[in-house]
């Protein structure tokens, strides 16, 4: 396996991200050594938050939320997913199997031997999480999730797997101005859910270099439209790493990738998110077995403004009877930057009540 490994400059300078690294060496199936990062933040003997982020982000999503936890007392772990941050990058595509990221962070998890973990997970960390505690129950006391899921999705019409595969072989180039038009359709759209996602898992596969700080940028902060226009410029002629328009949003995404052959892992995990039928189905229906008698607690924490995961909620209710639903905190889909302090405190108190 081909692995590439971020230079620790790209991250220096990062504003509000002062927390020391931490490294865990794990081997993958071809016996590669995988590199994995995490912030281990708060008092060492406090409850364990194991918080997970998705695609195409990294740990700095959670830089908001760490001093509102840990000022409560709460020992805060936020890994890397191998492909993002600090972690190791492998350089292949069929390396982002669903099933290779849950077992290199099961692998990990173990190696750290974390106990009495409550965990978080929102977009891929969802994916992955959720199934890393159907693998390692015993490691868990609680669960939370939020804006994600643990899609599932055995019977899927023939008409719709043939309109999915076609369009994302298709010619149709997406930018991501028309992205964020389709994702902002998604909420109101009635077309099955691979129907909705395939514009993004098409616009991230189909583009080398994934602007991931532009994209970021756009949905993390106020911008002015000449500002966006400006930077979006420097996207069209292929010169956006040198952008002067660029916030300190926007390098801190484009930190982890010196060149687009970095970012292998956003730009392949959406084609895995399992909307129709795939290598994955089995596993899922395992796990969310697994989640139909779970006992322990479970708090679901949608923004109830996001219009990837509007509607997911109910599935999970309905996955796990045993769960419960906080109050949607608004937010959009990154909701660990936009609300910090309400999702804290719904994680505090769901740690502290249970």
């Amino acid at each position: 396996m081909k692995i590439l490994r971020t230079p620790d400059e790209r991250f220096e300078g990062l504003t509000d991200f002062p927390f020391e690294p931490n490294y865990t060496n794990i081997k993958t199936k071809d016996g590669s050594e995988l590199r994995i990062h995490h912030i281990d933040e708060g008092p060492k003997e406090g409850p364990l938050l194991l918080a997970m982020h998705g695609q195409p982000v990294w740990s700095y999503l959670y830089s908001k939320m760490i001093p509102f936890l840990t000022s409560a007392g709460i020992r805060v772990i936020a890994p890397d997913l191998p492909g993002y941050g600090k972690s190791d990058k492998p350089a292949s595509r069929e390396d982002y199997s669903y099933q290779n990221q849950v077992d290199w962070m099961v692998d990990w998890l173990n190696a750290n031997d974390f106990q009495d973990v409550t965990f978080f997970g929102q977009d891929w960390g969802g994916l992955i999480g959720l199934r890393m505690v159907a693998r390692e129950p015993d490691r868990f006391l609680r669960v939370s999730m939020g804006n994600t899921g643990l899609p599932y999705n055995p019977e899927v019409p023939k008409e719709v797997i043939e309109e999915i595969e076609a369009f994302r072989s298709s010619n149709i180039k997406l930018h991501p101005l028309s992205m964020a038009k389709e994702v902002s359709k998604m909420d109101s759209s009635e077309n099955h859910p691979g129907l909705k996602f395939m514009y993004w898992q098409k616009f991230c596969w189909d583009t080398e270099d994934l602007p991931i700080g532009f994209i970021q940028s756009m949905q993390l902060e106020k911008r002015s439209f000449i500002s966006l226009i400006l930077n979006y410029v420097f996207i069209l002629i292929g010169k956006y790493s040198s952008s002067p328009f660029k916030t300190y949003i926007a390098r801190a995404y484009e930190a982890p990738f010196p060149d687009p052959s970095y970012k292998m892992g956003p730009r392949a995990m959406p084609s895995h998110v399992p909307t129709i039928p795939d290598e994955s189905l089995e596993e899922q229906r395992k796990a969310r077995e697994f989640f139909s008698t779970w006992e322990k607690p479970f708090l679901s924490v949608f923004a109830g403004n996001d219009p990837v995961t509007n509607g997911i909620e109910q599935d999970v209710l309905q996955m796990c009877p045993n769960a419960k639903s906080a109050p949607h905190i608004g937010g959009g889909h990154f909701y660990q930057w936009t609300k910090p302090e309400e999702l804290s405190n719904l994680l505090i108190n769901f740690i502290k009540e249970n």
